[in-house]
């Protein structure tokens, strides 16, 4: 539902739920053709979906739920230790601000108050390719029994939704049925466990509270596991930002920046925001996991020849996905405002902030 509505006859805002077992279990052509049909329309009409369907085993998504918990229930000087350079390793409260990775200064000037877990793809985990650690970086385990199994546990299969969807991605957008693999088949793929719960009387809870700004995701598509609990806005075409959280047994799924200049922007790169509840002066506690299917780390994105029609035959320029990352990240983790996200920045200028 819309946090701030204008018209009672305003049209509800909802993401389309897709269910995706004509994939991950077996489905007759017909059934997989109306899949891809649904994610169509859900991508180009909101930009993030909810996925039934994904056949990950509640004892998987329940062994890291409680992982997630045994690390942040640690002291802030153990999470500490196990601080990382890049994209890796544990980030604490007050060290990110997302909003910069759009180019934009956060409305309270203060950074987002969660604190994260990072791990991911290394560049070892591909031998056979001359790849190097400082593009995809070393994880870091904390010594927290049976952390890593169950994190890894749940990695490998939101890494497979991921590629299924990027399959499915194919077939919605009438190209190949390998047409991801050469920009996905050594892809930086990062896995990031999010805590919005902070200690009271740590800030001042007033209400513009920021848990993680309006931002985009950088790369193809984002699986996210969360506690249903209202935090993340997704801003609408109406301009307006709506609360969103995961249906019962399912995944919310979103496409990131080099999927919008694959399709010049027909598929959405919806801009979103954790804002975290807050109950009587104290933030409901949340969590959040979110599996990013980034894309080869040399390949090249343009728009598709198919695409290239849309807003008077412009696109937007070639990219590669390392400069696109780097960008993006200097933003958010060192505070280096992005110039490049022209067309995302205008979006959040227009709607209400």
């Amino acid at each position: 539902m819309s946090s701030t509505d204008h018209s009672t006859e305003a049209p509800q805002f909802t993401v389309p739920a897709v269910d995706i077992s004509a994939y991950t279990l077996g489905g007759s052509d017909a059934e997989r053709v109306e899949v891809a049909r649904q994610m169509d329309e859900a991508c180009a009409t909101v930009g993030f979906v909810q996925i039934l369907g994904h056949a990950i085993p509640s004892t998987v998504t329940g062994g890291l739920a409680a992982a997630v918990d045994d690390f942040f229930s640690l002291s802030m000087e153990e999470k500490k230790k196990y601080l990382a350079p890049g994209n890796r390793g544990y980030s604490a409260p007050k060290s990110e601000s997302l909003s910069l990775s759009l180019g934009l200064e956060s409305a309270s000037r203060m950074n987002d108050f969660f604190e994260a877990f990072n791990i991911g793809a290394e560049a070892r985990s591909f031998p056979d390719l001359d790849l190097s650690e400082e593009d995809y970086g070393l994880n870091v385990w904390p010594q927290v029994p049976d952390f890593r199994e169950r994190v890894e546990a749940y990695n490998g299969h939101a890494a497979r939704v991921a590629r299924t969807l990027t399959r499915i991605f194919a077939d919605a957008l009438g190209e190949a049925p390998d047409f991801f693999t050469p920009l996905t088949d050594h892809s930086v793929d990062v896995l990031r466990m999010n805590n919005y719960a902070l200690p009271e009387g740590t800030v001042d809870l007033d209400g513009d509270l920021t848990g993680m700004g309006e931002h985009t995701d950088f790369g193809l598509v984002t699986v996210l596991w969360a506690d249903r609990v209202d935090g993340l806005q997704v801003l609408g075409t109406d301009g307006t930002w709506h609360d969103v959280q995961p249906i019962e047994g399912g995944l919310l799924v979103n496409l990131g920046d080099l999927t919008a200049r694959l399709t010049n922007d027909r598929w959405m790169s919806t801009l979103h925001r954790v804002k975290p509840p807050i109950v009587n002066g104290r933030i409901l506690r949340r969590r959040s996991v979110a599996f990013f299917h980034d894309g080869n780390i040399d390949a090249v994105i343009e728009t598709l020849p198919s695409h290239l029609d849309r807003d008077n035959g412009l696109a937007y320029e070639p990219v590669d996905v390392r400069s696109h990352i780097k960008a993006k990240l200097g933003g958010s983790q060192q505070g280096k405002a992005n110039t490049a996200a022209v067309r995302e920045a205008a979006r959040v200028f227009a709607a209400e902030r």
